[in-house]
């Protein structure tokens, strides 16, 4: 059973607010926000992770029933009356969700009428945003105005790429989209870097692609790629994460070296 999580101290930094974001679904957003998550709560570092895709598939992964629960994301976005941290929930040492579910689908519909609509969710993340070091935004499969809230409330942006044609298109919208909020939202807005995802360093498609992508966006794949792994499939049904299930394993040292490479990034 989660319980609320406790304002924790990490000293006067500001907490780095990251948007895992792909408009394209099944790329790996989900896995990442949660696995990511995991490694950098591993290295003490205060962590939480927001789900902002009404499947809720990263609250139901890590154990949370969320459709059985009153307050989710859905609630803060739609009532400034309900502080945010009496819907975050302590789910592992040094890390935190704030979940959602289905009811996050008419938050969409219902941000359109409201003033300052596309600010909403950085003004409620920022009475608590000093409690992480890390909150990391798993957002959804689209850049509709659940996207474009999470890229205004964000610091920086790390996108999760599957080693296929088709995902690699798609980057080229989320790109322009990104600099679009930079321009007129959140000047601040970074490009943290582009994680390659279900790699099969054996097909020669996938290293086709990681050669398009160093071409087209130089200096933006990071020096991690996460490989095809069957545990990632497996972890979830348990409610537990790949470091837990594999903790020596390929995917778990991949997400560590992810970490690493978060922490150490150099903040322009």
């Amino acid at each position: 059973m989660a319980v609320f999580s406790k304002s924790v101290d990490c000293g006067a930094a500001m907490g780095r607010v990251i948007a895992i974001t792909n408009q394209k679904g099944g790329v790996g957003k989900t896995t990442t926000t949660i696995n990511l998550g995991a490694a950098l709560a591993e290295k003490q570092q205060y962590t939480l992770l927001l789900d902002a895709d009404p499947q809720g598939a990263l609250s139901i992964a890590l154990g949370l029933p969320a459709y059985d629960l009153e307050l989710t994301l859905y609630s803060i976005l739609t009532d400034t009356r309900i502080p945010i941290a009496g819907v975050t929930h302590h789910v592992r040492p040094h890390l935190d969700v704030i979940p959602s579910n289905i009811d996050l689908a008419a938050a969409e519909l219902q941000l359109v009428a409201m003033m300052g609509r596309e600010f909403i969710l950085r003004d409620a993340l920022a009475p608590i945003r000093n409690n992480y070091h890390f909150v990391l935004i798993d957002c959804p499969p689209s850049l509709g105005l659940l996207t474009v809230n999470a890229l205004v409330a964000a610091d920086e942006i790390l996108v999760p790429l599957q080693c296929e044609f088709l995902a690699m298109r798609g980057l080229d919208a989320l790109i322009d989209v990104v600099a679009r909020v930079q321009r007129r939202l959140n000047p601040k807005l970074r490009m943290l870097g582009i994680v390659p995802t279900m790699v099969n360093p054996r097909r020669i498609h996938a290293r086709q692609v990681l050669d398009k992508v160093r071409t087209t966006y130089p200096n933006k794949l990071l020096d991690v790629a996460i490989k095809e792994n069957v545990r990632f499939a497996e972890a979830p049904e348990q409610h537990r994460t790949i470091l837990e299930i594999d903790k020596h394993g390929d995917g778990a040292e991949a997400y560590r070296a992810l970490a690493e490479v978060i922490i150490n990034a150099k903040l322009e």
